[in-house]
């Protein structure tokens, strides 16, 4: 896959920075590290400017937020409720627990948005429950905009000053992205343990 991005990057340069990194937030599994940091990397070799990179992948990536931002409002708390009221009994799930978990959206929602933009695959999923939540699209323009462009201009940065070194930094980016899963993953066990536990005492 990394060829083949690389490979397309280099063929239609901002455009193709865009569109790999639009594509990216509407599937993840396609890594920003990869495309950033060899972004950066093309400044030293072509006429491309780091400035014009951080620029096209930040618009890429609202785009992309944007778009999975309006899947979330498709599948509103409403929709859910609807769900619940059919297969809630299976799946040992209340209306009162969405709403709670709607609430804690809307008083966390922001910088929640804000700081899952830094983190890999996560990135992209959070504009999911964002536009669930109904969050005020131009707050959730605003806070996405300030994390991408963070986590854009810091590998884009890079990638341009370790020049053909520009892998080594996707070697630890893989590392970050190990580690912030691991920690996901605890804190999804633990909240489920303590969601079964909760539920078994109200019973």
């Amino acid at each position: 896959m990394q060829n083949w991005i690389t490979d397309f990057m280099e063929q239609f340069g901002y455009l193709g920075i865009f569109l790999m990194i639009a594509l990216e937030n509407v599937f993840p599994p396609i890594p920003s590290e990869v495309i950033l940091t060899f972004g950066g990397f093309m400044t030293t070799y072509t006429e491309l400017t780091v400035p014009g990179v951080i620029l096209a992948a930040t618009i890429g990536s609202v785009v992309g937020a944007v778009i999975l931002y309006g899947i979330g409002l498709l599948l509103d708390v409403e929709r859910l409720e609807k769900i619940i009221d059919r297969w809630g009994h299976i799946l040992r799930v209340k209306k009162a627990d969405i709403h709670r978990a709607d609430s804690w959206f809307d008083k966390y929602g922001y910088w929640t948005v804000f700081f899952c933009r830094m983190i890999p695959l996560i990135r992209s999923l959070i504009s999911i429950p964002a536009g669930m939540s109904n969050m005020k699209f131009g707050m959730f323009l605003l806070f996405t905009t300030l994390g991408t462009l963070i986590w854009n201009v810091l590998l884009v940065v890079l990638g341009s000053i370790l020049g053909e070194s520009w892998e080594d930094i996707v070697a630890f980016m893989d590392v970050y992205s190990n580690i912030a899963y691991a920690i996901i993953a605890v804190a999804a066990v633990v909240l489920i343990v303590l969601f079964i536990r909760k539920r078994k005492k109200s019973a």
